[in-house]
């Protein structure tokens, strides 16, 4: 009974701020209201409406930068995360990665986006550097595009990596190693055939974590690109405060299920993911 009163508080947290919000938005998605007279009636045509025309692309666009940012920030911060274990001096320079990376893998918004805008944006510092005292430029590339903001996003999706990734590559067993090598396994050998295997669930969890984080991510983008590039996130902010048609609040609903539904597969698949995990690493 203790336990159960313990436990009260959270799955309180988890109806209000989680299920019932999703329940608002299961329901407020079927429904659809005149621009003109303001009825209200039960409808089918915003969840039809965001599989075609922009809010297709807008999706499209979403699942584009979150899978690029998601592979090069897995693929960036596992480069880090491996150099650091291996360092002479990985004690003290673990510490000091793992506090940076705790910091700047929180560091995001509009405070992030404006540290870009004054670094190499266009009137930034390095931009100004580059253009008044060398003579050079950026070759065309700007924040306001894709390119910029998925350079953005690596900035605490890289971190986001790295915290995530080194407990995993901390729990491989030096006697598994041992073993290989004297069984006489090459060290490509032994990545393929013990360490590969163990560290690919950890490894494609901590991806998709990833990709949920760049999902999801709102208020850089804004900032950065406003709605110059189509995104789902942005569509919904423009849906929601009716700047595009009046009276599209609840086809922005239909674009947030739809992000939740993305949001929970991914999430369901890293569950997954980390059960397998923890067969071995536990």
């Amino acid at each position: 009974m203790l336990v159960v009163l313990g436990a009260l508080p959270f799955f309180l947290y988890v109806a209000v701020f989680l299920l019932l919000p999703i329940g608002v938005l299961a329901v407020e998605a079927f429904r659809a209201t005149d621009p003109v007279t303001f009825e209200e009636s039960w409808s089918t045509a915003s969840l039809a409406a965001i599989t075609e025309g922009p809010y297709r692309r807008a999706y499209v666009g979403s699942l584009q930068l979150s899978i690029i940012t998601a592979v090069l920030g897995g693929v960036l911060g596992l480069a880090l995360a491996v150099a650091v274990l291996r360092a002479r001096r990985g004690r003290l320079l673990r510490r000091l990665v793992l506090t940076a990376s705790g910091v700047l893998a929180n560091f995001g918004g509009v405070p992030l986006a404006f540290a870009f805008l004054a670094t190499i944006g266009t009137a930034g510092v390095v931009t100004a550097l580059l253009t008044d005292t060398l003579g050079l430029g950026l070759g065309g590339f700007s924040l306001a595009s894709l390119t910029g903001l998925a350079l953005v996003y690596l900035y605490f999706l890289i971190p986001l990596m790295v915290l995530t990734i080194i407990p995993a590559l901390e729990a491989l067993r030096p006697q598994w190693r041992e073993a290989a090598d004297n069984l006489g396994a090459s060290g490509w050998q032994y990545w393929r055939y013990v360490g590969g295997p163990v560290l690919a669930p950890p490894v494609i969890g901590a991806t998709m974590l990833l990709f949920a984080s760049a999902f999801a991510a709102y208020a850089t983008a804004r900032a950065l690109v406003g709605s110059s590039i189509p995104l789902v996130t942005l569509q919904i902010a423009d849906a929601l405060s009716s700047n595009v048609v009046v009276g599209s609040e609840n086809l922005g609903k239909a674009l947030a299920l739809g992000m939740v539904v993305l949001i929970g597969l991914v999430m369901i698949f890293y569950a997954w993911v980390q059960r397998r995990t923890q067969r071995w690493l536990s």
